[in-house]
């Protein structure tokens, strides 16, 4: 059966144009980029015209941006390159992606204290704890741009601010930002931003990382010195020709419906359920098209079995379903309110009519299930 996706914090279809553009680099301009002879020319063009696109999405420079293999590469890249054979403080958050939380806990053995900042019940970050925690001998702060289960959108600006006051670089996973909504690498004043190509109506198994300059980082891929030495390995072009065509697409669409959408979906449900539903996030600083609610006697895993017609989640797709939500949990919601959220995230094509009759799903199932 066909469903409505309402999934799209989990992955996005290829935006309009972006499979064409990337079958050629697949079919007929196959070579390998590093290639001095015809047919490493266009591929080499395709990976530096993907540079560019990219970068006018996130306002920077095209020599500062590096493609990696995916959003948790790049990750890996910003914490690990910043890290490695040095000792001192990173200092993360509770709610971040496991990709941040876990490579910063694995660099405890050469010599790395890890802090993780508490978040309130919205799911935000208080700068004043940051700043309680930062050190001589802080190196990096990376806290997410945006949660990829409730769409809390944290205070980069003052966070970033509040690092480089003490010497310590700030780097943002922007993973769920990039595409949704505007802001460039120096309003927001990080150091390494990352973003992943699937998140925004570019391919899986893409990514990339701004560096900015001046900031050293150590390789985690070693070989031919691909990607200005950063990121060794033979480019996947067609992948990156893709991310580069999704930028040019999300730069240039209006992303205005995407809240209205949101907006919507939650009004339809309060009308019907009331004071049973029950919002997880921030009311105002969050994704636009990110509504992660809980509704008073249900559960969500269950909830969603019984809407087949209706493709979401109960949280992040990196656990969903096999254990409660970390994320959740860090922000004190245990028990009932935990085990009954939804995360219902619209992309661009969402339509009214989707909203409509998602609602009237969740609306029977729940009404189904006394």
């Amino acid at each position: 059966m066909t469903a409505i996706y309402l999934d799209h914090n989990a992955t996005t279809p290829l935006a309009p144009g972006v499979l064409e553009v990337m079958t050629r680099y697949l079919a007929t301009d196959f070579g390998n980029p590093s290639s001095g002879h015809h047919f490493g020319a266009a591929p080499r063009e395709a990976v530096a015209a993907a540079r560019q696109q990219l970068a006018a999405l996130l306002g920077a420079p095209a020599d500062r941006i590096f493609f990696t293999g995916c959003g948790s590469e790049a990750n890996t890249l910003a914490i690990t390159g910043a890290l490695m054979g040095r000792a001192g403080q990173v200092i993360t958050q509770a709610t971040e992606h496991p990709a941040v939380l876990q490579t910063c806990h694995a660099l405890a053995p050469q010599g790395i204290r890890v802090t993780v900042l508490p978040v309130d019940a919205d799911g935000l970050v208080n700068p004043t704890d940051l700043a309680d925690a930062l050190t001589d001998d802080t190196l990096l702060v990376s806290v997410m741009h945006a949660n990829n289960e409730t769409g809390t959108i944290q205070p980069i600006v003052e966070l970033g601010a509040l690092a480089h006051s003490a010497g310590a670089l700030f780097h943002t996973d922007a993973a769920q930002t990039a595409g949704k909504i505007a802001f460039t690498v120096e309003q927001l004043g990080v150091d390494l931003l990352s973003v992943a190509g699937h998140k925004f109506g570019g391919p899986k198994g893409v990514g990339a990382l701004y560096v900015r300059e001046g900031v050293e980082l150590s390789p985690v891929i070693r070989g031919g010195g691909q990607e200005g030495g950063l990121r060794s390995g033979t480019e996947n072009v067609a992948g990156i020709a893709g991310i580069g065509a999704a930028a040019e697409y999300s730069a240039k669409t209006p992303r205005d419906q995407l809240a209205v959408l949101r907006n919507e979906l939650q009004r339809l449900l309060v009308d019907a359920l009331g004071d049973r539903v029950r919002l997880n996030g921030h009311p105002t600083f969050r994704l636009p098209n990110t509504l992660n609610v809980s509704i008073a006697g249900t559960v969500g895993a269950h909830l969603l079995a019984a809407t087949p017609g209706l493709a979401a989640s109960t949280g992040s797709a990196c656990h969903d379903g096999s254990i409660g939500s970390p994320v959740l949990a860090a922000m004190g919601y245990g028990g009932e309110r935990a085990a009954a959220a939804i995360r219902l995230s619209v992309g661009r094509p969402t339509s009214d009519a989707d909203i409509r009759e998602a609602a009237r799903l969740l609306v029977s199932a729940v009404h189904t299930m006394g």
